[in-house]
């Protein structure tokens, strides 16, 4: 089905796994646009409730993006890249209704780094190296990494990270705030599971608003007060709101699944 992923589902958990090994998972137009299918896919599955984002391997997550594909663009070719890819696959992604877990396996680089931090949740290995190594290439970060670098680590440390193109250890990422947990590479995908079975119980309705609520505070022209009154609100009209304040006052475990 897909030419650079392998996707497989268990137990309501959709693996999405870049596999272009060759070329360290870089990301090329292709994979792009078959990483939006695939999470689109997964995100329409009423049986996933939590989707894994990962790389093949143990050296790469995603090493960047595939620079042979723009090296001889002109200024409104490059701004176009930029305009696609943030439309196609990374604002795409930080909006999805259904949570996103990067599994951070070796270099998470410039586009690489990009795409875990559209994921809503982090895990790094303990050997993974995060950066943002564009300006040693005369350009910027184009896949939103200087909105959401800031936003994640606070504007100085976002700046030293881009200006020196400089690279850091996942300890350090840790500190910064930049992944949530740092595990060694055999227990990365265990770790992952082990968040996704803690959302997996919770009304996928309500996530999925919680996750709009999150991301309005972070936009532009946005009340994200408002939106959370508004998102709270909708809730009251679902059937997992029923089936949770009932289970609540019935002294059970709600199934919002059933």
């Amino acid at each position: 089905m897909y030419d650079n992923l392998i996707v497989e589902k268990k137990e309501h958990i959709a693996y999405i796994i870049i596999n272009r090994p060759n070329q360290l998972n870089a990301l090329n137009k292709a994979t792009i646009l078959e990483l939006h299918n695939a999470l689109s896919d997964a995100d329409e599955d009423k049986n996933i409730g939590v989707i894994i984002l990962t790389g093949s391997g143990e050296k790469s997550f995603v090493a960047g993006a595939d620079i042979k594909e723009f090296a001889d663009f002109s200024i409104s070719q490059g701004g176009e890249l930029a305009m696609n890819g943030q439309k196609t696959l990374f604002t795409f992604l930080e909006n999805l209704g259904t949570p996103v877990i990067a599994a951070v396996n070796g270099f998470a680089l410039g586009g690489g780094l990009e795409l875990a931090m559209s994921a809503h949740i982090r895990v790094a290995s303990s050997n993974a190296r995060m950066g943002l190594p564009e300006v040693s290439l005369g350009v910027i970060p184009g896949y939103g990494g200087t909105q959401r670098l800031p936003q994640l680590v606070g504007k100085g440390k976002a700046n030293e990270l881009i200006f020196t193109a400089g690279m850091i250890k996942a300890d350090e990422a840790l500190q910064w705030g930049l992944v949530n947990y740092v595990v060694e590479p055999t227990e990365l995908m265990s770790k992952c599971e082990e968040i996704a079975n803690k959302i997996l119980p919770n009304s996928p309705m309500a996530i999925r608003s919680a996750i709009a609520a999150v991301n309005a505070g972070f936009e532009n022209g946005v009340n994200g007060f408002e939106k959370e009154i508004e998102e709270f609100g909708k809730c009251f009209g679902t059937s997992e709101f029923k089936e949770g304040t009932t289970a609540f006052l019935e002294k059970r475990k709600p199934n919002f699944r059933g």
